[in-house]
């Protein structure tokens, strides 16, 4: 006979169970990715230090880049971004939540639904470049010759249809990252929608509410979490894209207010000055430039983690 120790011993777990190596590999991923986003942050803080010591926080003020001076400022570029970006946003966000709740709601899509939606993922998967190149050539002589003389001829006593209509500048570029934007909010807000429960709607229907009141009064207020991250998903990449912009926006160091105007934004100057960078000033400054648009991305990420906490208390609540 076996002793009964023994038999005690051979049952016993063994001393590395799979749960803490599954634990192990968890954590040491999430620190490591941890670890790479503050090392990326020391590399790009390091080499701006020049301009940091120089310019401090007057940098995020100063409207001025001369490199033969080596004075500069990040204002204007902050200016061009956030313009391009919130006209971006202006025309990709009804559009996109229409084509959304039509691929989601409309129940005779059935059979178009399928190619419809590879139709749009594939659009989210054309280059950048590409798209730069369709506007350079096909989108820019359109707004020149057609879309701006139109919105100066009927809107052009407010100061954002004024000016000298070129075919350059805000308003092309922010047309252009609205269709670049276009398909990550249609493909993110479909699913959000289409994972509202289907009890909701019939229970909606079932009161005698048509068809627009279900999506106006149950659909969106369900589904606006997801939307909002939809929302600032976009954002997000329209705030990063650069050679696209930078073909388009006319790449002036100027703030406007006319839509029509040329102007910079911080991935365009970026790009665009990076190869003639010399010094450590103007290497420095191109390097806080990017430490600029990592706090915009920030921003907006604890922006939209403060709406979708204040959401999420606003649905409990009803509920």
């Amino acid at each position: 006979m076996v002793p009964t120790p023994l038999v005690a011993a051979s049952h016993q777990r063994p001393l590395v169970s799979g749960d803490r190596v599954f634990s192990v590999i968890a954590y040491g991923a999430a620190a490591l990715i941890m670890l790479i986003a503050v090392i990326f942050i020391i590399a790009l803080f390091i080499p701006a230090l020049p301009a940091i010591t120089k310019f401090g926080l007057g940098f995020f003020t100063s409207r001025t880049w001369d490199p033969v001076r080596n004075q500069f400022g990040a204002l204007t570029a902050i200016y061009g971004t956030l313009v391009t970006s919130a006209i971006a946003l202006l025309i990709a966000f009804p559009i996109g939540l229409g084509a959304a709740l039509f691929l989601a709601e409309d129940a005779r899509l059935s059979l178009v639904r399928g190619p419809l939606s590879f139709l749009i993922e594939l659009l989210a998967g054309i280059p950048s470049v590409v798209i730069g190149l369709w506007a350079f050539f096909i989108l820019t002589p359109l707004m020149r010759d057609k879309v701006d003389p139109f919105l100066q001829h009927t809107v052009g006593f407010l100061a954002l249809f004024k000016g000298t209509p070129t075919g350059y500048g805000f308003l092309t570029a922010g047309l252009v990252l609205a269709i670049m934007v276009l398909p990550i909010m249609i493909a993110l807000s479909r699913d959000v929608i289409r994972a509202v429960p289907r009890e909701l709607r019939e229970a909606s229907l079932a009161l005698g509410a048509t068809n627009a009141e279900t999506i106006w009064s149950v659909i969106l207020p369900y589904a606006r979490v997801g939307i909002t991250g939809a929302v600032l998903l976009s954002l997000g990449r329209a705030l990063g894209e650069t050679i696209a912009v930078t073909m388009v926006i006319g790449n002036t160091m100027q703030i406007s207010a006319s839509l029509f105007a040329s102007g910079y934004t911080l991935p365009s100057v970026i790009a665009n000055e990076f190869t003639e960078a010399t010094g450590n000033v103007y290497l420095g400054s191109l390097f806080y430039l990017g430490v600029v648009l990592v706090l915009i991305t920030i921003v907006v990420n604890v922006l939209a983690r403060l709406l979708i906490w204040r959401f999420s208390g606003s649905a409990r609540a009803s509920a």
